[in-house]
């Protein structure tokens, strides 16, 4: 595995996935769709790499396609289970821990709320418990959401500073995740001891995103069944990024902060403003790039469940501490996403083209 150069004179050198080569690293969430990718990195990187997750919460699923299981431990566990967590602490005794375990569908947050906070609220709280409890951990990454913020719809970019008050049960369980894990450091890691971020990502897409209600998960399905795809709201504007964008940049957090515990915060993970854009102007790129025909059908639903129409990140914190800039535009994101499909529908090699786009992006400065 190669690293990352910096072009901000005196930052060096960003990221050296070789700093993962035998560290005990615990990942939770590892079973969804960032988590698997962060999977994979890992396991290449010689991470002594332990998930604690649910099981996998689609089919297909995309950690069972990582190859990666048997090179692991995968436990399955739920995050509200703080019992049950102090026993793989013990046992893992992680140096690192990235917090990825969520409930991270909008549309389920209105249809379970209470499973949503219990999960992304009181999970946070049983992570931090058992960091607390357990003095081997030197650095603690929460992944959280762009939707913390406040959404006043306005055009620029929310910094890091700007108030958290998610509208709706996903957003705002996420705003509070934040608040919990503000509220530890301060109350029980003041001394230093062990690094505590957030990191709040915009919109991924990638090869091997199952979920429902996301836009290139659906695009994927009706390219396969040959149909139109179905767009609900095609004017909506968001921060889309290539799933490698945020997982290297939470593994870089993880990293710096271990060895220099001064740069831990809270940083924004977004791309650059050329690429903020419509939910239609995604689905256009991706019939363009999919070819065959393919083509969209705006279905914009009368009574859906709220949703901000726009949304943008001011990654201006994030790229003046580590010297980090996003490596793939748009276009870019589309097609390794499309090129990763058509290797999954057509039954090949999985692992060998994760492993592929994973060098792409480390060689991509």
């Amino acid at each position: 595995m190669g690293c990352w150069t910096s072009s901000v004179e005196g930052v060096g050198r960003l990221m050296d996935l070789k700093f993962y080569k035998d560290k005990r690293v615990l990942v939770t969430g590892h079973t969804g769709f960032k988590g698997a990718w962060m999977c994979r990195v890992l396991v290449d990187a010689g991470a002594v790499l332990t998930g604690y997750s649910l099981e996998a919460p689609t089919e297909p699923n995309l950690f069972a396609l990582t190859g990666v299981e048997g090179k692991m431990t995968s436990i399955i566990g739920d995050v509200r289970d703080l019992e049950h967590m102090r026993r793989v602490f013990g046992e893992a005794q992680p140096e690192i821990v990235l917090h990825l375990a969520a409930q991270p569908i909008v549309r389920t947050g209105y249809e379970q709320p209470v499973y949503t906070y219990e999960t992304n609220v009181m999970g946070t709280v049983n992570m931090l418990e058992c960091v607390r409890t357990h003095h081997c951990v030197k650095s603690f990454l929460n992944v959280t959401t762009d939707k913390v913020y406040e959404n006043k719809e306005w055009a620029w970019g929310y910094r890091e500073n700007e108030p958290l008050d998610g509208y709706d049960p996903y957003s705002n369980s996420k705003s509070c995740s934040e608040l919990v894990t503000h509220s530890y450091k301060s109350s029980f890691f003041h001394d230093g001891r062990t690094a505590i971020s957030t990191a709040r990502a915009g919109n991924v897409l990638g090869g091997g995103d199952f979920a429902r209600d996301r836009i290139i998960p659906d695009c994927v399905r009706a390219a396969a069944a040959g149909q139109p795809i179905v767009v609900r709201n095609p004017y909506s504007t968001r921060p889309y990024q290539h799933v490698l964008e945020p997982v290297m940049a939470y593994l870089m957090i993880a990293q710096k902060q271990y060895e220099d515990p001064t740069l831990a915060g809270w940083y924004n993970v977004g791309p650059d403003d050329c690429d903020c854009r419509t939910t239609g102007e995604l689905t256009t790129l991706f019939c363009e790039t999919w070819g065959e025909g393919m083509a969209w059908e705006n279905k914009s639903e009368a009574n859906a469940p709220h949703e901000a129409n726009f949304l943008k990140l001011d990654c201006s914190k994030i790229k003046a501490a580590f010297g980090w800039k996003p490596r793939w535009h748009m276009q870019e994101a589309i097609a390794k996403t499309v090129e990763w499909s058509k290797v999954w529908l057509s039954g090949g090699d999985i692992p060998a083209v994760m492993q592929k786009q994973i060098r792409e992006f480390e060689e991509d400065v």
